[in-house]
């Protein structure tokens, strides 16, 4: 079956950075678009980043644009999550899901297949 685990969450202070890396496994992971989603405590769970089939095409919330960067790497089925410039606000438990077709997506009934999650605490 379709697994996806995500690892690389922790806690960092305001202005520090963490890079996330979810592995994909039980698909075949080049056909897929793949995004990272992120839920804050008493939140609804929002869109991050997206990356498509190729990895040619991102897309980004406008909260994170300029400080995040999401990239894939077929060769290995991961896709990764560069987060820089840290703010308190970007603390959420963070997610990967792979998306039901090869383009950007930014909303999440694209997607079907949802990892457990990370956690990524921002201090001030």
């Amino acid at each position: 079956q379709v697994q996806l685990v995500e690892s690389g969450g922790g806690l960092v202070q305001a202005g520090g950075s963490l890079r996330l890396s979810c592995a994909a496994s039980g698909l075949t992971f080049s056909n897929y678009a793949m995004g990272w989603f992120r839920q804050a405590r008493g939140k609804d769970r929002e869109f991050v980043a997206a990356i498509s089939w190729s990895g040619v095409t991102t897309s980004y919330a406008d909260s994170v644009k300029g400080r995040f960067t999401i990239s894939r790497d077929n060769s290995k089925n991961t896709v990764s999550l560069q987060m820089n410039s840290l703010k308190p606000e970007d603390t959420a438990v963070y997610y990967c899901a792979s998306s039901i077709d090869r383009f950007v997506d930014t909303t999440s009934a694209m997607y079907n297949y949802w990892g457990q999650g990370t956690q990524v605490t921002v201090s001030s």
